[in-house]
């Protein structure tokens, strides 16, 4: 069961939920790569500000489910975008800076990038939507992308348990 701690910003309650600490699994896939599965943890935390803070670290996982090697890397910021509205702004490693809005309904968010900027040697990069849903009190989400000159195309998927928070 979920309770929305009392310290928490009133222009945030809605992305409340998101708050703690998550591990699980998943899938990714992409018409230019090998698909695999991955492990995650999520890190979700706020400071009574009205944002939260998002950190997520990924992993590649071999048929066994043992850690291979690293994997994806985001840090960022939940923010509430008006009524119903939320706004992810995410930095990676891999020299990409992305800012996603969309729309908040209980334990559901969808969003797609409004902007995406690459350094001048990242890979090439140019929308992505994420859908993320509280389902039976795992976080699930899912993300299509578009890059390497594809189209909007299923990227990742996975499902996660709260460990903390």
């Amino acid at each position: 069961m979920f309770t929305l701690d009392p310290t928490i910003h009133p222009d945030i309650a809605p992305l409340a939920w998101l708050v703690g600490r998550w591990e699980g699994a998943g899938v990714l896939g992409y018409p230019t790569i090998e698909s695999a599965n991955f492990g995650q943890e999520i890190v979700v935390t706020h400071d009574e500000r009205p944002f939260l803070r998002w950190e997520s670290r990924s992993w590649i996982l071999d048929e066994q489910g043992n850690k291979v090697r690293p994997s994806g890397t985001e840090l960022g910021f939940w923010r509430p975008g008006g009524e119903g509205e939320a706004e992810l702004l995410l930095v990676h490693p891999t020299g990409i800076v992305e800012m996603y809005y969309g729309t908040v309904e209980p334990g559901r968010i969808e969003l797609q990038t409004d902007g995406v900027i690459r350094s001048p040697h990242a890979k090439e990069y140019a929308a992505a939507k994420r859908m993320y849903g509280l389902v039976k009190s795992n976080l699930m989400w899912v993300m299509d992308m578009s890059a390497m000159g594809q189209p909007m195309t299923s990227h990742l998927s996975a499902e996660l348990k709260r460990v903390d928070g």
